[in-house]
């Protein structure tokens, strides 16, 4: 669904605006929509509701939804996989209900429990409850960031207004914040090749943090954030019992990820992950289990055999497509426009999202989650390692590291760049000395850091040292403080990697063809349990995440998995240099389009020649970054 809404001075130039974001969210909600207004004088609340009807498809689900009794309303995006049992918990403390949807749940659920609501929601969420009593808003996000909300502050000749969406885009359809790029977000973008929050793309307007909500006050609307949930705080079980009370979390996640009143699919690769959710779906056995994947040409990326092999060892009923070249060129100009804010990844998220929506499903379950919380990537071996080098070579100047880099980087195959991968970035590395947050961020960062001086001015790049502000760092810092080296890349997989980047990028490319995916193995109890679990028992053996195997399909043939991993990609490389090379060039070869979005020609047209002869170190997603993000200003009409 999608939800919209202001807070604060109100008018008929305000209440057109709301109106506004949510027709811009039709996608996310083509079943229904709704509008409310509620106005004392110069001040009031809008909200606006596009609605993917799943529990509930009667008229009783309709948003937004109203207490009779109390006033309040509300209006909601997600779901809430723990309603059944809140129900009962409310009906037996005097509660009549009118529906069967999860949203009149939270909505009494408030009215009973007031914001500690939250602290009872198993679920994907984002979530604004207008109390006319208490002339507040209360607006939320689910705990680990499935779901986004964005908000901005807007002053204008009536007074001070919050408006809040579940799009940026949406916010910038209303007409009330500039279309101009946020430094910030330029710069975390050209690191990571996401944008990493609070900050976002455009200036002025922010994202609100996974875990936290805002109580605003409709008289006075200022942000005062509060953060009601944090991994590194959370109540986890005995470590000598998490192993146990994890598989239980496992089966509860899925089986709740289950219910639905429309059809449901499940995207399956062939790897761990997703053939451990269709086992979880399988054992649950409240319904037939549909399985989806898509095959490639291009042999080197296509896994459709394992997944056929894991369907047919399951007994799902599985469906398989085959995406082609001219198919990907044909749907690229769909799938660009998905994209909420500039992103390298989701493309793949989309394509598979679309053909199971055009399959005729509305909900798709999807295993996002278990590389980073069972230590899937080479970041749980490669890290710790590199830490403990950059922190032995400590009293070395950094000067002198980095020219060792540079002569080490000179003695392979040389080109008109420098190798841009890990390997590449040696230096930038020891550079960390042994920081977590650093080596992290310089493991995953796009560039390296003398490149990324050639490519943006120097002012946008101060602005997010290691492609975050300092705040951000700060706070990551804190939350790997004492812990273990590979339970420190885990939380900041979970934070960084999947909370800014996959979960953001698979919302906005499902929803923008109306499917809604479910990922149970983010489901915030199993999290907290997995991160319970000793280091020796959740890592080992590194890179095979055997007790993620073990706990949700034991009688799987586990041979299946014994291969190198390969994530589900696009050949996005292949392509870039045959069909769509000349695309991006003249995206590139644009000097006022390169120049109005932050970035140096030269430097650019620079990399596009290395990639195109073959450099080595130069991978695709350093060529598609900047042409999305050039991409997307142009189609939004953004610029510094």
């Amino acid at each position: 669904c999608g939800i919209a809404g202001s807070v604060g001075a109100i008018d008929p130039e305000m209440r057109a605006a709301v109106a506004q974001m949510g027709t811009a969210e039709t996608h996310r909600g083509p079943d229904d929509s709704g509008e409310y207004f509620f106005e004392e004088g110069s001040t009031g609340v809008a909200l606006a509701f596009r609605r993917l009807a799943i529990i509930d498809l009667t008229q009783q689900g309709h948003q937004p939804m109203l207490d009779p009794e109390r006033g309040n309303a509300i209006v909601f995006n997600g779901e809430i996989y723990n309603y059944a049992e809140l129900k009962q918990e409310l009906i037996q403390a005097g509660e009549v209900f009118r529906s069967k949807s999860d949203t009149e749940v939270v909505l009494r659920g408030y009215g009973v429990w007031g914001r500690k609501v939250l602290e009872r929601l198993r679920g994907m969420f984002a979530i604004a409850i207008h109390d006319p009593h208490k002339r507040t808003v209360l607006l939320a996000r689910d705990r680990l960031g499935i779901k986004p909300l964005y908000y901005a502050e807007v002053q204008r000749s009536s007074g001070r207004t919050l408006v809040f969406a579940s799009e940026l885009r949406a916010l910038l359809a209303s007409g009330l914040v500039e279309r101009r790029l946020d430094p910030v977000g330029l710069g975390g973008y050209l690191w990571n090749g996401y944008v990493p929050g609070p900050h976002t793309m455009v200036r002025g307007v922010h994202i609100l943090p996974p875990g936290v909500s805002l109580l605003i006050d409709v008289n006075a609307p200022h942000v005062k954030p509060e953060r009601y949930w944090s991994l590194s705080s959370a109540t986890q079980p005995n470590p000598r019992e998490a192993i146990e009370a994890l598989e239980s979390e496992l089966l509860t996640a899925v089986r709740q990820h289950l219910v639905s009143d429309v059809p449901i699919g499940v995207f399956l690769s062939g790897g761990v992950d997703s053939s451990a959710v269709a086992s979880l779906a399988m054992r649950a056995g409240t319904a037939k289990v549909r399985t989806f994947n898509i095959s490639f040409e291009e042999a080197a990326y296509d896994e459709s055999a394992y997944a056929r092999r894991v369907a047919q060892d399951l007994g799902t009923e599985h469906v398989e497509f085959r995406l082609t070249q001219g198919q990907f060129q044909a749907q690229l100009g769909d799938a660009i426009a998905s994209l909420d804010q500039p992103t390298f990844d989701a493309l793949n998220t989309y394509f598979v999202s679309r053909v199971v929506r055009e399959a005729g499903f509305t909900v798709a379950l999807a295993g996002t989650g278990g590389d980073e919380l069972f230590g899937g990537y080479k970041s749980f071996r490669d890290l710790p390692r590199a830490q403990t080098v950059a922190r032995a070579l400590q009293t070395v100047p950094i000067d002198g590291l980095r020219a060792v880099s540079h002569w080490l980087n000179q003695r392979g195959p040389t080109s008109e760049l420098p190798p841009q991968t890990r390997w590449g970035k040696l230096g930038d590395m020891l550079a960390t000395r042994g920081d977590r947050v650093a080596s992290y961020q310089v493991a995953y960062g796009l560039f390296t850091q003398d490149f990324l001086k050639e490519l943006a001015a120097p002012t946008t790049l101060a602005l997010t040292p290691y492609g975050l502000t300092p705040e951000r760092k700060q706070e990551l810092a804190r939350s790997v403080q004492g812990r273990g080296a590979r339970t420190a890349v885990s939380l900041l997989e979970v934070a960084l990697f999947l909370g800014e980047r996959l979960l953001r990028d698979s919302d906005a490319a499902s929803m923008a063809v109306s499917l809604e995916l479910r990922v149970p193995l983010l489901d915030h109890r199993v999290v907290e349990t997995a991160i319970a679990v000793p280091e020796g028992a959740r890592f080992a053996p590194l890179g095979r995440k055997m007790l993620l195997r073990s706990l949700a399909m034991p009688h799987l043939d586990q041979t299946i998995f014994d291969r190198p991993k390969s994530g589900f990609v696009l050949p996005i490389e292949l392509w870039a240099k045959d069909r769509l090379s000349s695309e991006i060039e003249s995206n590139f070869e644009n000097r006022s389009l390169v120049e109005s979005a932050g970035l140096h020609p030269d430097a650019l047209s620079r990399m596009w020649r290395a990639f195109k002869s073959n450099a080595p170190g130069l991978y695709w997603s350093r060529i598609w970054a900047p042409y999305i993000l050039l991409e997307w200003c142009r189609r939004h009409h953004v610029s510094l």
